[in-house]
């Protein structure tokens, strides 16, 4: 029996709080109809801060899709509980601890060499003129070439109908090129002048100089043991060569 009365006690006061909490929330929801209404008579946006947005939106992930739907007024539940997942995403938002990505910005100096290169050697397109820059230590890509030329009024494909002249060739590959010759030397041999032929290779780029073996006579043995030593071992003085030339003379300073 005192079971029954707890019961039906308890029961009548859950029912008393929510009917006193409905009207609680009828009276609220009423404030808001007169708040939105003062707004589109002023032909106003109701604007809300961040940190009037997190309020709300804690607020209201409390509540169950149903109850939001019933309290709700100023703005729809998806757009409150949009706000919720925004507060989500930037918590775990490492972006403000990235640094700032940006294209390196290419030195005048590189610039400057690309312009040189381009003027002085017609014939080359972007892709010679990157291979160039590269071999001297500049870090630098294609596409970064290719685009100083157009803005600097080049055309970044190579030009075929200009005819490059010798000293042109010699300037524009001068660290990969050497010059070779021979020259001969009276030599005092047992109270006897003997001639004998000297091989020589200049590097022309630092002015190094090669001298082979001398020998009275060189012949074919001869010049395949010579070019053994300048190419074959790791050392070798024309390893890093791709050009060889007889001779050179006439230079322009």
């Amino acid at each position: 029996m005192k079971q029954e009365l707890w019961i039906t006690l308890v029961t009548y006061l859950a029912y008393c709080v929510d009917k006193e909490l409905y009207k609680a929330l009828d009276y609220l929801r009423e404030q808001v109809r007169v708040l939105v209404e003062q707004q589109e008579k002023q032909n106003k946006r109701i604007l809300l801060t961040k940190n009037q947005k997190m309020r709300v939106a804690s607020k209201a992930k409390r509540l169950s899709r149903k109850m939001l739907e019933q309290c709700t007024v100023l703005f729809t539940p998806d757009t409150i509980l949009g706000w919720f997942r925004n507060l989500i995403a930037e918590k775990y938002d490492g972006s403000q601890n990235r640094g700032k990505v940006e294209r390196p910005q290419t030195s005048h100096e590189t610039v400057q060499l690309v312009i040189k290169f381009k003027k002085e050697n017609p014939r080359w397109g972007y892709q010679k003129i990157t291979d160039q820059i590269l071999y001297l230590g500049f870090q630098i890509s294609e596409t970064t070439v290719k685009n100083i030329l157009i803005e600097n009024g080049y055309n970044p494909e190579p030009d075929l109908t200009v005819r490059a002249t010798w000293w042109q060739f010699i300037k524009s590959h001068w660290n990969v090129l050497a010059a070779y010759d021979f020259f001969t030397i009276e030599l005092l041999v047992g109270r006897k002048l003997i001639r004998c032929t000297v091989f020589f290779v200049i590097e022309l780029s630092t002015r190094k100089v090669f001298f082979a073996p001398i020998k009275p006579q060189p012949d074919g043995a001869y010049m395949e043991q010579v070019a053994k030593i300048l190419t074959d071992y790791e050392d070798g003085f024309l390893k890093s060569k791709k050009y060889l030339t007889r001779h050179i003379r006439n230079q322009k300073s």
